[in-house]
């Protein structure tokens, strides 16, 4: 099991760079971090961004848990100016988990007092909030829903994973088409309750991001790019009629897919078969699921600006085939493997490609992925994609679960406080897979650096393991 990460400074990381041929950049100036500025007719404190981290820990009718309320609230007092707000079911059919949160008419109160209590706590800390955007993502989860599983298209790659098998049944048509409503209702409640953006979620192959891909499914949602693209335009065009001025239109959005991995022989991660052409992918070629190929999600993400589409988060791949694309890891999560590639040039690939869609896109706000392997020099690689016009915010996910303060840390010390740095143990995934709970689901966090909340919690999960 080869360990990567034996850096203690930016120079360490720039010979290592050097040596892999990558196009890692650094800055010890760390000022562009901190520079305000306008999506839309909306103010933007600093160019720091929580991504989307789903806790897992509503309650069953969709409602925020207690551990909900508290991880924003530490979100919203740990001074980034951009959160992201974490995947929020459209439907029932829809959970990706039965703890995940679920905007309704029986739940908007809840959502409302969570707005309000994640704004104070920004107040309280940092003294004014009316540059913070704090925003919803809206999803379907598709062939990942967890009542059972709703697939787009037949993936022969992905049979077998996660309950779909060769006879799964698409969806229909029709069902695809109802689904815009179910948006559009949960759209018009999360800007009641006081939310800042609506996502529209395409990314780790949930629902939307899966048609993106489903050039073999047959009729008006599937085959050319026009087809694959409709539902979301659909969504997108809907939400745009009824949101006001002051409510930015965004999407998490994949730019590139790959195909799944499995466990090799030495516990690395190995490519299942594969055999060209692919029938499904987005982001890549149909002779070659590995690298990344941008036509598309650059042609969609300009068309996505003529719907309304202000704020652009970009992603890649799929957490339950090959987390180490989208999440470069030290330790793989427990039912994953080592990584089949140095973790740092997966962080090379989303900064390229993130800068791809940002250089395509001049004046879009777009926010960049895989940070959070850099642990204390993440911020030096922000500042210095901010610098080189790479990006528009640095989006930090799982070393927000470990130090939701170090916006703050930076400011009050000019570093983050090296004892609660993520070190990618893969912790929270952990926490996310195990399912033997009362509710069906455990909650997630850092329980490395979050003693305090999940450190009974991962005993629990331990002691489940060493009795199976």
């Amino acid at each position: 099991m080869a360990r990567f990460f034996k850096y203690k400074s930016t120079t360490d990381l720039i010979a290592e760079n050097e040596r892999l041929g990558l196009d890692l950049r650094f800055s010890d100036d760390l000022a562009p971090l901190f520079l305000p500025l306008r999506v839309g007719e909306r103010a933007v404190g600093n160019r720091w961004c929580i991504h989307p981290m789903e806790g897992c820990d509503g309650e069953p009718d969709g409602t925020p848990g207690e551990l909900t309320f508290r991880r924003y609230r530490r979100f919203g007092a740990g001074g980034a100016k951009l959160i992201w707000g974490e995947a929020c079911a459209v439907s029932e059919s829809g959970k990706a988990n039965p703890r995940q949160i679920s905007l309704n008419a029986r739940t908007r109160d809840s959502f409302a007092k969570l707005v309000d209590e994640t704004r104070r706590a920004h107040r309280e800390s940092v003294g004014d909030d009316a540059d913070l955007l704090f925003g919803l993502q809206l999803t379907h989860s598709g062939r990942y829903s967890y009542p059972n599983p709703l697939i787009a298209t037949h993936d022969p790659l992905l049979v077998g994973r996660y309950k779909v098998t060769k006879d799964t049944p698409l969806l229909t048509d029709d069902e695809l088409k109802r689904l815009v409503d179910d948006y559009v209702a949960a759209a018009k409640l999360a800007v009641a309750v006081g939310f800042d953006f609506v996502d529209v979620k395409q990314c780790h192959r949930y629902l939307l991001n899966e048609l993106l891909g489903a050039r073999n499914r047959p009729g008006p949602y599937g085959g050319p790019f026009e087809n694959r693209t409709r539902l979301a335009r659909e969504i997108f065009q809907a939400i745009a009629a009824i949101l006001p001025k002051h409510v930015l239109l965004a999407t998490r959005m994949n730019a590139f897919d790959s195909i799944p991995f499995n466990p090799g022989s030495d516990g690395d991660g190995q490519p299942v078969d594969w055999s060209a052409p692919l029938t499904n992918g987005w982001g890549m070629s149909e002779t070659d699921p590995f690298t990344p190929d941008l036509a598309e999600p650059i042609r969609w993400v300009q068309e996505m600006r003529t719907l309304g589409v202000q704020l652009v988060n970009v992603a890649m791949g799929n957490p339950y085939a090959q987390p180490h694309f989208g999440r470069p890891f030290e330790y793989p999560p427990p039912d994953g493997y080592e990584s089949p590639e140095h973790p740092l040039v997966g962080v090379d690939r989303h900064f390229r490609c993130a800068e791809a869609i940002q250089r395509a896109n001049p004046g879009l706000a777009v926010v960049g992925t895989g940070y959070s392997y850099l642990q204390e020099f993440f911020p030096q690689a922000g500042a210095a994609n901010l610098r080189d016009g790479r990006i528009t915010f640095v989006g930090v996910g799982r070393a927000s679960l470990a130090q939701p303060d170090w916006v703050l840390q930076l400011l009050r010390n000019g570093k983050m406080d090296r004892k609660r740095v993520c070190r990618t143990f893969s912790y929270c995934t952990a926490l996310m897979r195990e399912k033997n709970h009362p509710l069906g689901q455990y909650p997630t966090g850092c329980p490395p650096f979050d003693k305090e909340a999940y450190g009974d919690v991962w005993k629990e999960v331990q002691d489940l393991r060493k009795k199976a």
